[in-house]
């Protein structure tokens, strides 16, 4: 019995964090929620399990929820802009343009700002496809309200996400045009590639320096990230998606993120928090 809890867990481990990430925006918690999910898995007799896949997120799904309520109360003592936990994430991560575009930046902003079950039927719905039935059964709900609390939620991030899907390829190209130009010290190749209404939000946690409102504005954006070092910036997938690191003697020091829309910047997520960057060491596994 061990064994086949073991083999389901183990096979549906990537799928776990996935979900547990996108609600929580934060890779420690989302591996204490596996924790979690792993101790009530062994508990389950699994003779009454039809479909372990389907039972191990739900398990997964309620332990994230209580504990995105719990965080909540917490991040809103945060010192300043609270950005979600960056992940180096492996090649294929990013070759599946839906699951890239659910857990990049600006998307788990968005997410931010549903409610807990908003946020969780979202991303059960929308991202894994999952059937009201079965969200049903991992939220507490009936399929009726579920299918109500999704589409309050698609409205919700219709309304706040960018217009469309950015390709690999265009925010490469505006990134290596804004490192281009931070290289050659060209304010005016910067102030090209930034939106006039560029907003810079950079999450220190207290610990490290970093503005405790958003920088909003090409010309102040471009003077804060026009100050930093050329040579320490490196390329990097982040979240799926190209973005750029700050390594400072040979220490990640800061992760830069960036949201593109119809070819120019229209934000930059700059995430130094020190108890931020452990994601960054070793490339993530993410799975639908």
């Amino acid at each position: 019995m061990a064994d086949r809890a073991t083999e389901a867990f183990v096979a549906h481990r990537n799928l776990l964090f996935t979900v547990a990430y996108e609600m929580l925006g934060s890779a420690a918690d989302a591996e204490d929620v596996l924790q979690e999910t792993w101790l009530k898995w062994t508990a389950v007799d699994l003779d009454t399990v039809r479909d372990s896949r389907a039972y191990l997120v739900r398990i997964a799904t309620r332990q994230a929820l209580s504990r995105l309520r719990a965080l909540g109360r917490r991040r809103e003592s945060y010192v300043g802009p609270w950005l979600p936990e960056p992940l180096l994430t492996a090649p294929d991560v990013a070759e599946d343009v839906e699951l890239a575009d659910s857990v990049s930046m600006a998307m788990l902003l968005v997410l931010e700002t549903l409610a807990p079950t908003e946020r969780a039927v979202f991303v059960l719905r929308e991202v894994f496809d999952l059937g009201y039935d079965e969200i049903a059964a991992a939220v507490d709900k009936s399929p009726a309200a579920v299918r109500q609390i999704a589409h309050r939620a698609r409205a919700h991030v219709a309304a706040r996400r960018p217009r469309e899907v950015v390709s690999q390829a265009e925010t490469k190209h505006a990134l290596d045009a804004f490192l281009c130009a931070v290289e050659t010290g060209d304010l005016q190749g910067l102030l090209d590639i930034l939106a006039p209404d560029v907003v810079l939000l950079t999450d220190g946690g207290g610990v490290k320096q970093a503005a405790l409102h958003p920088v909003v504005g090409a010309d102040k954006v471009a003077a804060v990230l026009g100050r930093v070092a050329a040579a320490s910036l490196r390329p990097a997938v982040v979240n799926g998606c190209p973005a750029l690191v700050v390594v400072l003697d040979g220490e990640i020091d800061t992760v830069v993120a960036a949201r593109i829309e119809d070819g120019l910047i229209t934000g930059f997520y700059a995430v130094r928090n020190p108890e931020k960057l452990s994601g960054m060491r070793r490339e993530t596994a993410l799975h639908r």
